[in-house]
């Protein structure tokens, strides 16, 4: 580098002492900054490190406005680690997170959407992984010295006594021994096993875990038996209550390895390790030392000062990549479900009113959302639909619900089946919570097969109200279709529901366009409210079979021609086509999942789905995007439902609103040009 990288800390800790001192001896950064929130405190940390006072904060705030600085290292306790990694991603500074990058999978997400958004490195901070023992260790491991991999055992565990008051015994501060230092166990489990299977990092097949808790509710001790694929079982060790051998033991067909010292972390000098590979049919082992010029924080920080200067926004393995690093945290969160740790941040009636970045829920400035209008409903609502379907924690749905209102969206549709109702407990809770309830479109569906009758639909309706906290849907929908029950009853109830004013419009999911049709007639007849939306599967790839019984499309022509005369609204599911259009289908049957193969592979989805690879790359987007966009782009109004699970999942389909097709497009898509 022709320019150190300045760096800044937040925090004044044992930790951010050592990296301090890594900084100090590196070959590639300078401190230049330090933030506390007891300024006196970070005046004594600076001049420990000679940092000039007026770069001294007692804010976390002020340190990420000083303009001399150019990374972050956030060394804070866990839950704080989102919201101050995310505010020095938004104020343009690189980031350096120590593990773990935060308390769950779903405040990780927010992090690296963070780090995307504003364009600025991010790393988590597992030192150990940038060292020159770990980068001998996978050569090892993909060389097969040891043969094929089997099983794995790691531990990190140490007794520190038992202090309530303690951050490690704190359930507020993340206590506990998974988070602190069972995610190495864990990081190095996933690291082995990746080059073990030919990957930068493997995600586990299956977890199962015991433990036991200390009177604050969080884990003194605990194990975990992972397996990946490839046949390979890790046991993982952790504890805060116990001292433990800090070792890793691999065994393979062929023999086994040793690492005495696996997570070099030595503070105040260069660790020199041997790895001890015995080999079956050898007498004496190899040793195979790895000699480190500096510690393992001043290797991290070097490691992260390269990339930045060769222009690189994340790590390369074996440092931690973001997927890495959000493996990792998903492995840790269900770890703790097995032994039933649960912070307050995460329980649906404590979780906090603000979003990961500590600040109430807005929509961005920034945001590309569309709105439409939908007949006999006065608000606006966005174009795309977000699915409340899978959903289980107040993690996920918050993570999943604040970014999708920070961009724009503001429809939400669930239903009185999912997950048992809990998924309209999880999205009334987060509304609630957020105060929100007047600025989002709520759909509410019910009278899924076998309920489907005026009965039920009553019934069911009152407690999907209940169950969200809400005293009015915006929508409602029927989930199927009963052919023995005339249209007129269901019409019926359904005007009942608006005279009370529990609801404003209605509409069937799964309704022939014929039923539809009657529905409607009965409708007009009587002077009465009818169906304002449909929601059927509507995709660029056809339906081959159904999804679930019951199912019905309206890609085919007549529909599509119905839809454009009529003007109605349609709320597509499956608008993506449950990921035909991703890297999930595959033309070798036997890579697919039994539901791709069933419901989607055809000569003709095959081809369709060739020409949005050619258009995608010429319009210079991804290919979900001009799948989303052939339905957006149709000649009646529609609202795709999407139902991502990640963030990263929910970025990328976005930029669909932003791709204009025209007709002989969307016809060509179609193989009908």
């Amino acid at each position: 580098m022709t320019k150190k990288l300045h760096w800044g800390i937040i925090g004044t800790g044992a930790i951010a002492r050592t990296l301090a001192n890594g900084i100090t001896k590196s070959r590639t950064g300078k401190l230049v900054a330090v933030a506390s929130r007891d300024k006196a405190k970070a005046e004594s940390f600076g001049q420990d490190f000679d940092v000039d006072p007026i770069h001294c904060f007692g804010d976390y705030h002020e340190i990420l406005k000083d303009d001399s600085v150019d990374a972050i290292y956030v060394a804070t306790p866990h839950p704080s680690h989102a919201e101050w990694a995310i505010k020095a991603a938004e104020a343009g500074k690189h980031v350096l997170v120590e593990k773990p990058i935060a308390v769950n999978q779903y405040l990780a997400q927010a992090i690296v959407e963070a780090a995307v958004a504003n364009g600025v490195f991010l790393m988590e901070a597992f030192m150990y992984r940038c060292h020159p023992q770990t980068a001998r260790l996978v050569e090892i491991i993909k060389e097969k010295l040891i043969g094929d991999v089997r099983v794995i055992q790691a531990t990190f565990s140490f007794g520190a006594g038992f202090n309530p008051t303690s951050r490690l015994y704190d359930p507020a501060l993340g206590g506990g021994g998974i988070l602190d230092i069972g995610c190495y166990p864990a990081s190095i489990s996933r690291l082995i096993a990746g080059a073990a299977t030919g990957k930068d990092y493997a995600e586990p097949i299956d977890v199962k875990a015991v433990g036991h808790l200390e009177s604050t509710g969080v884990d003194g001790y605990t194990s975990a038996v992972v397996k990946f694929p490839g046949d390979i079982v890790a046991t993982l060790n952790a504890g805060v209550a116990v001292n433990q051998e800090n070792v890793v033991r691999i065994f393979g067909t062929g023999g086994w390895i040793f690492l005495s010292n696996p997570w070099v972390a030595n503070r105040s000098a260069p660790d020199i390790t041997q790895i001890i590979v015995h080999r079956n049919g050898e007498k004496e082992p190899t040793e195979i030392t790895s000699t480190a010029h500096a510690t393992s924080f001043t290797l991290e920080v070097d490691v992260m000062g390269d990339a930045i200067s060769a222009g690189k926004k994340q790590a390369m393995s074996p440092a931690m990549s973001w997927g890495d690093s959000l493996g990792n945290i998903k492995l840790l969160d269900a770890w703790r479900q097995q032994i039933k740790v649960e912070y307050e941040i995460e329980k649906s009636e404590t979780f906090p009113r603000v979003t990961a970045a500590n600040r109430p829920l807005s929509v961005s400035p920034k945001h590309n959302m569309k709105y439409g209008s939908v007949l006999n409903l006065p608000k606006k609502v966005s174009r795309l639909i977000m699915g409340v379907d899978n959903q289980v924690t107040m993690p996920h749905a918050a993570g999943i619900f604040d970014y999708w209102i920070e961009s724009g969206g503001n429809a939400f549709d669930t239903a009185f089946i999912y997950a048992g109702g809990l998924n309209e407990k999880l999205l009334g809770q987060w509304i609630k919570n957020r105060g929100i309830r007047n600025d989002v479109v709520i759909i509410a569906k019910g009278a899924h097969t076998p309920h489907c009758n005026p009965k039920s639909i009553r019934e069911q309706f009152t407690i999907s109200l209940e169950r969200m906290q809400i005293d009015h849907a915006d929508l409602y929908m029927m989930h199927r279709d009963n052919l023995e029950i005339p249209v007129g009853e269901f019409i019926d109830v359904l005007n009942e529901f608006v005279k009370e004013k529990r609801l404003s419009a209605f509409g069937g999911s799964n309704w022939s366009i014929d039923r539809v049709q009657a529905a409607n007639d009965y409708a007009n007849a009587r002077g009465l409210q009818g169906f304002s939306i449909v929601s059927n599967n509507f995709s660029l790839a056809r339906m081959v079979a159904p999804v679930w019984g019951g199912c019905i499309s309206a890609s085919d022509p007549a529909s599509r021609a119905w839809f454009t005369k009529n003007q109605l609204a349609l709320f597509p599911w499956s608008s993506q086509a449950r990921g035909f259009f991703t890297d999930r289908a595959h033309r070798d049957q036997s890579l697919n999942d039994e539901e791709m193969n069933r419901c989607w592979y055809s000569d003709d989805n095959w081809q369709r789905r060739d020409r949005v690879l050619e258009l995608a790359k010429e319009k210079n987007v991804l290919p979900i995007n001009i799948a989303l966009a052939y339905v957006l782009n149709q000649p009646f109004p529609t609202f795709p439902l999407i139902g991502p699970r990640t963030l990263e999942e929910l970025r990328t389909s976005l930029p669909a609103l932003d791709v204009s097709l025209t007709a002989d497009e969307v016809k060509w898509l179609n193989l009908e040009a």
